[in-house]
């Protein structure tokens, strides 16, 4: 059985199990009344190890022992309900979303308010992420009797977007940042008006948030130029839209859209637009 190291707070202990391992385990009420050299009870089953690379697994020690353990337990909920919603998570959530979560609410108690300028795109780019962060609100108003910012959905959902295990290396800012500037150019540029409730407005977004996680990891699409070709005859208009979006890429990153990704751009705009 793993022997306490010592106690972070109630809810975490630090424990060394039979191969001198050292790790977190977290557990409700697991530190509460033990001291160093104490063996953890496998008769405890609300207990959770946590495992992470050494330079974090460092920080996320050091976090622990100053916050409340209510916070721990917060970022438990939020997790349980984050594999709920078919979401799996890096245990490095532990260590950036507890983090999040202590510095929101000391901020609301000081009457500091952050704005999310992003946080429409989040909700319509990642929906099943910024409804765990809507349920994340009402863990904290519950445990806390705080009442966070609707915007501080979405930013719960960045860290769960981050901490996807299912989205490798996404970088869920910048994504949603790109999302909102093609949104944008398209909007400003076309007929499309953008909305959830649209099926095939709701698809063009789709398609964005994709486009941008394969933009982010270099994968984008590059193949035979026929369907630009045929698009070019067929769908002039959103063609020319998604020309400005090409443009617009080149300008601010340097890189030049494949024809093949115009092309899935412009089908989009095109089914998108009530023209």
């Amino acid at each position: 059985m793993p022997a306490i190291k010592k106690v972070l707070n109630s809810s975490v202990v630090l424990v060394v199990d039979d191969r001198g391992v050292e790790r977190v385990l977290l557990g409700k009420g697991i530190g509460y009344g033990q001291k160093p050299g104490d063996e953890v009870s496998p008769a405890i089953t609300d207990q959770e190890f946590i495992s992470l690379p050494d330079a974090d697994h460092r920080n996320l020690v050091e976090l622990l022992a100053q916050i409340p353990a209510e916070y721990v337990e917060l970022t438990r909920e939020i997790a349980a309900d984050a594999a709920r919603a078919g979401l799996t998570l890096d245990p490095h959530v532990y260590l950036t979303l507890t983090d999040h979560l202590h510095f929101a609410v000391e901020r609301h108690r000081q009457g500091l308010t952050l704005t999310n300028r992003l946080a429409w795109e989040v909700r319509t780019v990642y929906p099943d992420h910024h409804a765990v962060g809507v349920s994340a609100l009402e863990h904290v108003e519950r445990r806390l009797g705080v009442r966070l910012g609707e915007e501080e959905a979405a930013n719960v959902a960045f860290h769960l977007v981050n901490a996807d295990t299912g989205k490798p290396g996404v970088d869920s800012m910048r994504v949603v940042d790109l999302v909102a500037k093609v949104t944008s150019i398209v909007t400003m540029t076309s007929a499309v008006r953008v909305s959830r409730k649209d099926l095939h407005a709701s698809r063009f977004l789709t398609h964005l948030q994709f486009f941008a996680e394969r933009f982010f990891a270099g994968q984008l699409l590059a193949g035979d130029d026929f369907l630009f070709r045929n698009l070019s005859e067929r769908a002039p208009r959103a063609i020319a839209t998604a020309e400005r979006v090409r443009t617009f890429i080149r300008e601010a990153h340097g890189v030049e859209l494949p024809n093949e990704e115009v092309a899935f751009l412009a089908v989009h705009i095109a089914r998108a637009s009530p023209e």
